[in-house]
C-alpha cells in the first residue's frame, strides 16, 4: 500500500486586502448575510496586530458611539472581506499595541507618518 501524506490545505489569499500595519487606521467592508440578502457593513479602526503564516489574520480596534472599545479579528483569506481601505498610517514603535485598550481620547491618538 502506498504511502499518503497529508497536506494542510490553504485557502487562497484575498486580493482585495493591502499589505497591513500595526497602527493602521483602515475600513474594512464585510458582507453580512440577513436572511437571503447579503448586504456590506463597514468597521473603521486601529490595526492593533497581525498574525503571518497559515491561519493568517489582523485585529482592529475601534470606539464604538457609547465609548466601549470593540476588537474585531478578520482572517486573510475570508471570502467575506469585500475589501479593506488604508486610511492612514501611523508612527508605532512595536508590533502589538496592546496598549490602546487601556487609553481613550487623546491618549490613544497615534502620530501619523507622511510617505
Amino acid at each position: 500500500m502506498s504511502e499518503q501524506i497529508l497536506q494542510a490545505v490553504q485557502a487562497p489569499l484575498n486580493t482585495n486586502i493591502p499589505h497591513l500595519r500595526p497602527g493602521d487606521v483602515v475600513s474594512v467592508h464585510v458582507k453580512i448575510k440577513e436572511g437571503n440578502r447579503e448586504r456590506i457593513q463597514e468597521f473603521k479602526g486601529t490595526v492593533l496586530f497581525t498574525k503571518n503564516g497559515s491561519g493568517a489574520s489582523f485585529t482592529v480596534r475601534r470606539v464604538a458611539s457609547n465609548g466601549i472599545g470593540v476588537e474585531r479579528t478578520f482572517l486573510t483569506s475570508s471570502p467575506r472581506i469585500d475589501k479593506v481601505v488604508v486610511e492612514r498610517h501611523s508612527k508605532v514603535r512595536r508590533a502589538r499595541l496592546f496598549y490602546l485598550r487601556g487609553r481613550t481620547g487623546k491618549r490613544a491618538r497615534l502620530k501619523q507618518k507622511f510617505s
